[in-house]
């Protein structure tokens, strides 16, 4: 684990833990023969962009966890209105995504045990909306939508049991290159290899 035996920043440690799910994203990217290369957090909407020999591009965003588990806000994926009087959370349906095709890959980084290894999951933004939905309102149902200490608190976690269906789904990310255009400039495409 990073930063095992030191003392360092939680600040610090987040970025570290981030950096190094980048780096191993790119990694298992280029295994799959995809050139790629990460941002380090310096654009807002992704943070790996992955590209094939034809110029086709994808862009990535990454979410790293030293556990088993990934912070969301719940307000990011639903429309939730908040009852002063009831001190009670109204879900009022899903949020529209601006994004919603948008790739995920949330990073689960091994552990010091012998037999840990690190754990990718692949999934659109539309996928995660209907985790989120899924894991945050089985949690407020529970509580009748009433928080127990902080009542308009939105944090929503969601565990690798929730997302194991999607783990090492690279398929996803060759799938939307191969559907993209490549680019007419380098005169030859997959679709017409002896073009010069």
């Amino acid at each position: 684990m990073i930063g095992q035996g030191t003392k360092m920043s939680r600040g610090r440690q987040t970025k570290l833990v981030g950096q190094v799910a980048e780096h191993l994203v790119v990694a298992e990217l280029g295994r799959r023969g995809l050139i790629a290369t990460g941002f380090a957090g310096n654009v807002p909407a992704f943070d790996v962009i992955a590209a094939d020999e034809y110029c086709r591009t994808v862009p990535i965003q990454v979410k790293a966890s030293s556990g088993d588990s990934w912070p969301t806000d719940a307000r990011t994926f639903m429309r939730i209105e908040y009852d002063q009087n009831e001190k009670r959370q109204n879900y009022l349906g899903p949020e529209t995504l601006d994004t919603p095709d948008l790739i995920y890959v949330f990073v689960a980084l091994a552990s010091q045990a012998a037999d840990s290894r690190d754990r990718f999951f692949i999934l659109t933004m539309n996928e995660l909306q209907q985790v989120c939905i899924k894991c945050y309102s089985a949690w407020m149902d529970s509580r009748e939508w009433r928080r127990p200490r902080s009542p308009e608190s939105y944090d929503n976690r969601f565990w690798i049991p929730a997302i194991v269906e999607f783990e090492n789904r690279w398929q996803l990310i060759l799938d939307r290159l191969q559907r993209r255009t490549p680019d007419p400039a380098l005169g030859t495409s997959p679709h017409n290899p002896e073009a010069v």
